[in-house]
């Protein structure tokens, strides 16, 4: 076929895998969840929640609202110890998708070769908590 493109200038399946996991696990009757690399510049999570680099995200429908699937982006409004917050996520920093009850989904490569996606608009990356320094001494004479 003449309309076929090259493997190379193909979108990445990640996004079409996601929403297809999600909507699998979702009519199965289960609680998706999400595995995040919290590490990403444009990762808009709750950071009290970050574990190793790592946090994993209820995206259930009845824990968040306004859940929103795109290609570049997850984005969904959620409360986090009583506090409002707005999430995103980028689909490149999306390392899992699974059912919390057994476990059954998919995971992602964590070495992800693609470029950024260009960030929601208006948005600027989220400062990134300053990790304390090791306190110095000096001998003073």
């Amino acid at each position: 076929m003449d309309n076929e493109l090259p493997p190379e200038s193909m979108t990445s399946s990640q996004p079409y895998l996601i929403r297809g996991i999600y909507d699998w696990v979702i009519d199965n009757g289960m609680t998706p969840y999400l595995l995040v690399n919290a590490e990403n510049d444009y990762a808009m999570i709750p950071r009290d929640y970050v574990e190793d680099g790592k946090i994993v995200l209820n995206i259930n429908p009845s824990a968040i609202s306004d859940l929103q699937l795109g290609n570049d982006y997850i984005m969904f409004n959620a409360r986090f110890s009583g506090k409002a917050m707005e999430v995103s996520v980028p689909i490149v920093a999306v390392l899992a998708i699974y059912a919390r009850e057994n476990g059954q989904g998919m995971m992602f490569d964590e070495n992800n070769n693609h470029l950024p996606p260009t960030p929601p608009e208006g948005s600027t990356p989220p400062e990134k908590p300053k990790k304390p320094q090791k306190p110095q001494l000096k001998v003073v004479k």
